[in-house]
């Protein structure tokens, strides 16, 4: 069975970074891309940015852009988000996904999730 498994949340001063984690593994694994989601208290679940698997291109939401960074490590399974710069309004829960299809940011395109580690961001 497919999962993804998220780590690296926590808490962080405004202006601070933190680096999320997302482990793919499972036999019946397989997708084109991963992506990273997050939902804040009370909002919907919203894009953050994307990556293909294969030819690493990336695509971003136009709130983050600049300042997180998405990445892929092929031998391990494995994709990141580094978040730099970061503001109270980035506090949420943030999932990482997997799809067919890239790039998209509509999260019905994706078929499997993490369990959405919590970063908050103090001010």
């Amino acid at each position: 069975q497919a999962q993804l498994v998220e780590s690296g949340g926590g808490v962080v001063q405004a202006g601070g970074s933190l680096r999320l984690s997302c482990a793919a593994s499972g036999r019946s694994f397989s997708s084109v891309a991963m992506g990273w989601f997050r939902q804040a208290p009370g909002k919907e679940r919203e894009f953050v940015a994307t990556i293909s698997w294969s030819s690493g291109r990336t695509y971003y939401a136009e709130v983050v852009k600049g300042r997180f960074t998405i990445s892929r490590d092929n031998s391990k399974n494995t994709m990141y988000l580094q978040m730099n710069s970061l503001k109270p309004e980035d506090t949420a829960l943030y999932y990482c996904a997997a799809t067919q299809v890239y790039p998209t940011t509509s999260d019905i395109r994706y078929n499997y999730w993490g369990q959405g580690p919590q970063v908050t961001v103090s001010s």
